[in-house]
């Protein structure tokens, strides 16, 4: 216990370091039509994830090193995209290798099995970028990575898939992350740095659970953002939009935006969500594969109801909005 508090203690003193980096390098993030936020806020204070990767890494002798490498890579170019703007494909290209690096850590990479690594790569890049469409609000970042991490802890437990110290020092460093995201007033935002960064990451445990368990089911741990991503992806093809362009077309953008919910309730919304799917997953559904399918199958249809029915009931708000921007000159 004494270990994870210093752990803590330096983490939070590496994060108040970048803090000064930032602002003395101007790395901020500057409100616009699209932000949900009003005042400028310091970027990429996510990159604590990262650096917890490195100092358990350190600590623990480099266990891992093809992932510490993987989302050291799509960190590193997460990062320059948050200070300046990078074409998309050569992120693309960055992330996929950074997966295929993943992929190769957690034994993926086998031909055997070869049919399933162009699918895995392409539920896993959608994935990643999904958590990165939905880092939009103060704290949802850390609070559904929580939501995540915590199941992932217990399980660990059961199963034996990965590192238990892993899993901690991932977690403080999200707790020193939500002290300064998780509030009203943000001191600072995750970045691409950060939600690419902590995406990354995730990938990898859920990737161990799956090949330890022979299940993947487990995906159901990332369920919440994963409806919410895939539908709003519908929504948009639907609409004739260019899915590269900026928009608040999320459920929890609706939620905040339109329906003037407060960030921090939505963002324990989506928290409370996903521990809950999870833990019913983990405890209550028999342990049978037809039990757990239609847990995942009636789980997804639901939520993806439930996106249907508040696009119905409130997307002409955002309608209205964008009617405001057109007649203000501003771009849809």
């Amino acid at each position: 216990m004494v270990k994870y508090i210093i752990i803590f203690i330096v983490l939070f003193a590496l994060e108040v370091v970048y803090f000064k980096v930032a602002a003395y390098f101007g790395i901020v993030d500057r409100p616009n039509q699209r932000s949900s936020h009003q005042r400028i806020v310091l970027r990429g204070g996510g990159i604590i994830f990262t650096v917890s990767l490195w100092v358990w890494s350190i600590v623990y002798a480099f266990p891992y090193p093809w992932m510490l490498a993987s989302v050291t890579i799509a960190a590193c170019v997460s990062f320059m995209d948050d200070i300046h703007s990078l074409p998309i494909f050569p992120r693309l290209f960055v992330q996929c290798l950074s997966l295929l690096l993943i992929f190769h850590e957690i034994g993926l990479l086998s031909w055997e099995i070869w049919w399933m690594i162009p699918v895995a790569l392409f539920v896993s890049l959608t994935g990643t970028n999904i958590y990165n469409f939905m880092d939009g609000i103060n704290g949802i970042t850390g609070a559904y990575s929580l939501s995540i991490l915590i199941p992932l802890f217990l399980l660990n437990r059961r199963i034996a898939f990965v590192e238990e110290s892993l899993l901690v020092f991932v977690g403080l460093s999200l707790l020193v992350f939500c002290f300064f995201n998780f509030r009203s007033e943000a001191r600072c935002f995750a970045g691409d740095v950060g939600s690419i960064g902590i995406a990354m990451i995730l990938v990898f445990l859920v990737g161990r659970l799956m090949l330890a368990s022979g299940d993947i089911c487990w995906i159901v741990l990332m369920m919440v953002y994963g409806c919410d991503g895939m539908m709003t992806i519908f929504h948009r093809m639907l609409l004739h939009e260019n899915l590269g362009e900026p928009h608040r077309k999320h459920a929890y953008q609706l939620m905040v935006n339109e329906l003037k919910m407060k960030h921090l309730t939505v963002s324990s919304f989506y928290l409370c969500s996903q521990m809950v799917i999870s833990l019913v997953f983990i405890y209550v559904i028999p342990d049978t594969v037809l039990s757990r399918w239609i847990y995942l199958v009636v789980v997804a249809v639901l939520m993806m109801l439930g996106y249907i029915l508040l696009m119905k009931k409130y997307y002409h708000l955002h309608e209205e909005y964008l009617a405001v921007l057109e007649s203000k000159g501003g771009e849809r």
